[in-house]
C-alpha cells in the first residue's frame, strides 16, 4: 500500500501569533474551520504542487531548545534562502541548524517558529556545493 503526504500539522501555544509568522514569512493563508480551534493552511494554488495543512492549539508543553527531533519536519521551497532566514528571525524565529549545500540540488537550513517547532527551508541551486 503506498502512501502519500497529503496534510501536515502545527501545533503552537499561541496560534494567533503563528498564524501571523507564518503569513509574514511564506504568504500563506489561513482560515479558521467552522468554530473550531482549528486553522486550514492554504500554502499556495492548487495547480502547482504542494501540500496544505493545518494549525491547532499546541496539546502539551512546548518543544525545549536543543531537543531531539521527534516528529516529520516539512521543508518549504524558498527564493532566497539568506532572506528567508532573515526574515523568520525578524519574526521571532531562530536558526536551528545554519545553510548548508546538498550538492546539485540547492541550500538548505533549518528554522524554529516562535512556538519552538522545527521546519527546513530549500533555495533550489543545481551549482550548490
Amino acid at each position: 500500500m503506498a502512501g502519500r503526504v497529503v496534510h501536515f500539522e502545527i501545533q503552537s501555544a499561541d496560534p494567533e501569533g503563528a498564524i501571523l509568522f507564518y503569513e509574514k514569512l511564506f504568504e500563506w493563508k489561513f482560515e479558521q474551520w467552522g468554530d473550531q480551534p482549528y486553522w486550514l493552511i492554504t500554502t499556495g494554488p492548487s495547480s502547482e504542487p504542494g501540500i496544505n495543512g493545518g494549525l491547532l492549539p499546541r496539546r502539551g508543553g512546548a518543544p525545549e531548545n536543543g531537543q531531539a527531533v521527534n516528529c516529520y519536519v516539512c521543508t518549504v521551497d524558498v527564493t532566497s534562502l539568506d532572506a528567508s532566514l532573515e526574515a523568520a528571525q525578524s519574526l521571532g524565529g531562530k536558526l536551528a541548524v545554519p545553510k548548508m549545500a546538498i550538492p546539485k540540488v540547492g541550500w538548505l537550513a533549518y528554522a524554529t517558529d516562535p512556538d519552538g517547532n522545527i521546519f527546513g527551508m530549500m533555495q533550489s541551486d543545481p551549482g550548490a556545493k
